[in-house]
């Protein structure tokens, strides 16, 4: 998957089960390490980070719905870690009285370093989305 995703065509979709996107990039550096890639883990990150732009988590919640609880922007390296920024997040803020999950998506006022060539794309991205909350 990592080669494929590295070969400079754009557009590629996978999923993983992990508990958060931070756990995501580990499991991927793991199934990469037990498919016998014979290479160290910084050549791994780098491969991932190099592929992944964006990880989209979505959790199970108390009440037994689904929800996009992070979707994070993969921004790099740092030495030997995959660099990171969350650019939403859901909050739950309660319960409401018929036991179903309340809260809300709330930017974290990070801005997606691929907005601007989205844009030169044509395709347009109001950026004050990054920093209101949404009510779900």
């Amino acid at each position: 998957m990592l080669q494929a995703m590295n070969t400079g065509h754009d557009g590629s979709l996978t999923t993983c089960h992990a508990n958060t996107p931070r756990d995501a990039l580990s499991r991927l550096e793991t199934m990469c390490m037990m498919a016998g890639m014979d290479l160290p883990a910084k050549a791994i990150r780098d491969q991932i980070a190099g592929a992944v732009h964006i990880i989209v988590q979505q959790s199970r919640l108390q009440d037994g719905s689904r929800k996009i609880t992070y979707i994070t922007e993969i921004t790099g390296m740092e030495g030997d870690v995959i660099s990171s920024q969350d650019i939403f997040r859901y909050e739950q803020r309660g319960i409401d009285s018929e036991g179903k999950v309340v809260g809300m998506y709330s930017p974290t006022g990070n801005i997606p370093s691929f907005l601007d060539e989205l844009t030169a794309k044509g395709i347009g991205v109001n950026r004050e989305i990054f920093l209101q909350q949404r009510v779900s």
